[in-house]
């Protein structure tokens, strides 16, 4: 049972609606994460903006739902594992490729550096090394990526918090968790 309302985009605050509406629009349904943060517009605002920007970066959405996705399994998070593993599959991932970045492995080099620097960092609470930012840069990230990396797990990390914090009901086709709660 969540713990805060889910907010109906059709029954709200212009500032809400307004927001509700534009995911709406990008999704074709409004995701029950998107409806549970709805309670702060200010937290709506922030989540939904920083997908947007991340989206326009120079990762890929594919390697972006490949990070989502071990992260959400690390912590635990069966929404957000859901919700990317869909993502990642719209983004050209195959299910066997979904299925490895959930466990934190990618039979591409680069993929694999990235997925092991992000699973590091939620597991080390941010504390790597000089040399776990090298690895990245010798696997081809330069300096934009590495920080998007990071933006990546700080996202992924808030909207797993808001869906295990908060309860909020999977609407996505379940995946098994592996190594989370």
């Amino acid at each position: 049972m969540n713990r805060v309302p889910l907010i109906d985009r059709s029954d709200t605050s212009a500032d809400r609606k307004t927001l509700l509406d534009e995911i709406h629009g990008a999704f074709g349904a409004t995701p029950n994460m998107f409806r549970a943060v709805a309670n702060s517009p200010a937290a709506l605002k922030s989540m939904w903006g920083s997908f947007g920007a991340l989206g326009g970066g120079t990762l890929g959405a594919r390697l972006g739902e490949q990070i989502a996705v071990a992260v959400a399994d690390r912590n635990g998070c069966a929404y957000c594992l859901a919700a990317h593993t869909v993502l990642g599959r719209k983004a050209g991932a195959s299910a066997e490729e979904m299925a490895a970045a959930q466990r934190g492995e990618s039979a591409d080099a680069r993929t694999q550096a990235a997925l092991r620097f992000a699973l590091k960092v939620v597991a080390e609470r941010g504390q790597v090394s000089d040399a776990d930012v090298q690895a990245l840069r010798g696997a081809g990230f330069g300096d934009e990526a590495v920080v998007e990396i990071l933006a990546h797990v700080a996202l992924n990390l808030f909207t797993n918090y808001v869906n295990l914090a908060l309860a909020v009901p999977v609407d996505f086709p379940a995946v098994t968790l592996r190594h989370g709660a």
